[in-house]
């Protein structure tokens, strides 16, 4: 069980910034297609195997809520005072990610050149959506204050948010900076667990929207991994490439909006932390993987 806690753990901690995705986590610390499987198998398999799958599940999620609410209570206090620091940290997690999943992926990668069109439209998709969105209308968004637009709006991000938290890529909070959304969400939870009700409506409808998009897309996650294999890992490198950007950009989409990074604001020593995590986080797996 210990592992299962410190997996859902680390996986919050991802999920929580915008940066490695918990899939990339997943991915890296070697139980994705347990994870992903799992979602699956309680979804649409048989009495067995969701029995099996929500066990499995719930050690996750415990340790997941752990995480997240502990994440929570810090990102809400130094996010915006220290987003140049801290994007350096998420684009140190992202550089040092992509050749380790290149390196597990090897074998569907290696001579499969042709299907580098998908990299390239990872990177075209995130970066469009960022360039788009810079500075965008929902920015900032006092989410206390609910409209017809503005639930449609956080049902549908929720929904693209939570698919991208199974994808090792770009992750589900990197998404929620994008569409300007990321503050306000972690404010409204924040203000929830500290029983300021007013915020309950919009946890629910972005808590639904999450439901939704996880029924709806952990299917087609597990087909094209099983099915399409290269082009799904090629798309997931381009999405993880095209995130630097959405990253730099991502302090344009704050309440107060600030300049886009630029190497005058980029911290070389957060940069460095945050590979250092992906390297240890990897260095574990091994370690795991030759003393099973």
């Amino acid at each position: 069980m210990i592992h299962s806690l410190i997996h859902g753990f680390c996986m919050a901690l991802a999920d929580s910034v915008p940066g490695v995705s918990g899939g990339t986590i997943a991915f890296i610390m070697g139980f994705y297609d347990q994870f992903i499987g799992s979602i699956h198998d309680l979804a649409f398999g048989n009495m067995e195997k969701k029995k099996k799958a929500l066990l499995y599940l719930i050690k996750l999620g415990i340790g997941w809520a752990i995480g997240m609410v502990s994440a929570i209570m810090v990102l809400t206090a130094v996010f915006e005072s220290h987003i140049y620091i801290i994007s350096s940290i998420f684009i140190g997690f992202i550089v040092c990610a992509i050749p380790v999943i290149v390196k597990e992926e090897k074998q569907c990668l290696i001579g499969r050149y042709g299907n580098i069109v998908f990299l390239v439209l990872g990177v075209v998709v995130v970066v469009a959506i960022s360039y788009f969105n810079a500075g965008g209308s929902m920015g900032g968004a006092d989410l206390h204050d609910m409209s017809i637009a503005k639930a449609i709006y956080l049902f549908v991000v929720g929904m693209i948010a939570i698919s991208a938290m199974f994808l090792p890529g770009i992750s589900g909070s990197t998404l929620l900076l994008i569409f300007g959304l990321y503050v306000p969400v972690i404010t409204a939870v924040k203000e929830l667990l500290h029983l300021n009700f007013v915020y309950l409506p919009a946890v629910i409808v972005f808590g639904l929207g999450v439901v939704t998009g996880a029924l709806t897309v952990v299917k087609g996650i597990k087909v094209c991994l099983e099915r399409y294999r290269t082009q799904s890992v090629y798309t997931i490198i381009g999405l993880m490439i095209g995130s630097l950007y959405a990253i730099m950009v991502g302090p344009t989409t704050l309440e107060v909006p600030q300049q886009a990074m630029t190497l005058d604001t980029f911290h070389i020593g957060a940069f460095v932390i945050g590979a250092l995590v992906i390297v240890l986080l990897q260095f574990g797996q091994m370690k795991k993987e030759k003393s099973m």
